[in-house]
């Protein structure tokens, strides 16, 4: 059984590489919380319809890139690829679409068949934000600050950019895709074979191409903003003002879509050029349809998710180990005594550890090592007056403390 390796595309969360996402993970959190939203946990695996409804069954990660399978009950499973859509399914399972709005965040695995690289993995980590029952460009902008605020809160605000678009409402995106159509059955020929398909199927897709060829024809692209009507003029500019009014930077980009039909008016993706080429770190967007498509009624909602794994990549330190107690306790009745006083840190919220293996030298050199604060050293003497020898690793200063002092000791420390 020796050699074997996690599956390609996933990989072990261990030592700076878990301190990391767990830095990750716990600033969002709490930056999450001063906007009042509460943390959401969906299954891993969902009915396979949640996605192959909400994602399209043409589009590129429910046709390629969802692992499905069939249960032992004959069911269709698929591991989520994405969480928006579990949550959404979540809102109108729990019945709290007569609630709204709720503001719910999540964090946790997501699966998709692609090619690993730099940063993503076939087994990635998301965390995301949800406002559901959003009535406005005020709550867009709120919650586009939000995701920035978490950026900021992880030193990560000078690294990436924010960059905005309008996909109007459902009529101007009607009229716009309209003219896309007919603009690229002119060009038809000159479409990669992906495109071609897409064109059929699903032409706003044709705007996410990397295909030289496929670019090369959108710089004469009809352009959105040439469609919007009123409303969605409107809605736009009081994104744009309330963005101005919380303080975030951003650039237009009018080449952000999303290719589903139920995305609208908002979208926005953070980007980076720290790693490579697909430099997103987070996105998201307004989208008014998903909580029908689950059963529920016309809930207009806004959200986003960000690769931690890619978030993790930017930081530029590992957080620290906190600093620990050793206790270094000589002979069997100094080790009983060790394991009574560990118990008390511990109870107290201090981080401790037992040292037991080698002479005392060998010992105090694993301990210094390890990066602890304080040593404990007591032995049969120490034990006979019920105290114990508390040393400052830092200052090297060391003083006599009764064990019923120590707490006290180091907490003043």
């Amino acid at each position: 059984m020796s050699g074997l390796q996690p599956p390609r595309g996933t990989h072990d969360l261990i030592g700076d590489t878990m301190r990391r996402h767990h830095h990750v993970v716990e600033t969002a959190r709490s930056v999450l919380e001063t906007y009042g939203f509460e943390e959401w946990s969906t299954p891993i695996f969902e009915d396979t319809r949640v996605f192959s409804r909400t994602l399209g069954e043409t589009s590129d990660v429910v046709s390629k890139e969802m692992y499905t399978f069939e249960d032992r009950g004959g069911e269709s499973i698929t591991l989520r690829p994405e969480n928006t859509a579990s949550i959404c399914r979540a809102l109108v399972t729990n019945g709290l679409t007569q609630s709204l709005p709720q503001k719910a965040f999540y964090h946790g695995p997501m699966f998709r068949y692609e090619r690993p690289q730099k940063g993503r993995y076939r087994q990635f980590h998301q965390i995301g934000a949800e406002l559901l029952g959003a009535e406005g460009p005020l709550r867009d902008a709120e919650v586009i600050t939000m995701a920035y605020d978490i950026l900021k809160a992880l030193g990560l605000s000078e690294h990436v950019v924010l960059e905005i678009n309008t996909l109007g409402d459902i009529a101007s995106r009607q009229a716009w895709r309209e003219a896309l159509v007919a603009y690229f059955r002119q060009h038809a020929d000159a479409l990669s074979e992906e495109s071609r398909v897409r064109l059929e199927v699903n032409p706003l897709r044709i705007l996410d191409s990397k295909s030289e060829q496929d670019r090369a024809l959108l710089a004469d692209a009809p352009a959105f903003a040439d469609y919007l009507n009123d409303e969605s003029r409107k809605f736009w500019d009081g994104l744009r003002s309330y963005l101005t009014a919380f303080g975030v930077e951003f650039v237009e980009n009018p080449r952000i879509v999303r290719g589903l039909d139920y995305y609208s008016h908002t979208a926005f993706e953070f980007v980076t050029t720290k790693l490579g080429a697909q430099g997103t770190v987070l996105a998201g967007g307004r989208y008014e349809g998903l909580v029908e498509q689950m059963g529920g009624p016309a809930v207009p909602a806004i959200g986003w998710a960000g690769g931690i794994e890619r978030l993790a990549l930017l930081l530029e330190d590992a957080p620290a180990v906190p600093a620990g107690i050793a206790i270094v306790p000589m002979g069997d009745e100094a080790l009983l005594k060790g394991a009574a006083i560990a118990r008390s840190l511990r109870e107290a919220g201090l981080r401790a550890e037992i040292e037991t293996r080698g002479n005392m030298k060998k010992r105090m050199e694993r301990v210094v090592k390890s990066g602890a604060s304080h040593a404990i050293v007591l032995g049969d003497e120490e034990i006979a007056r019920d105290v114990v020898q508390l040393r400052d690793l830092g200052t090297r200063d060391q003083q006599e403390v009764s064990v019923a002092d120590l707490v006290q000791a180091l907490k003043g420390a």
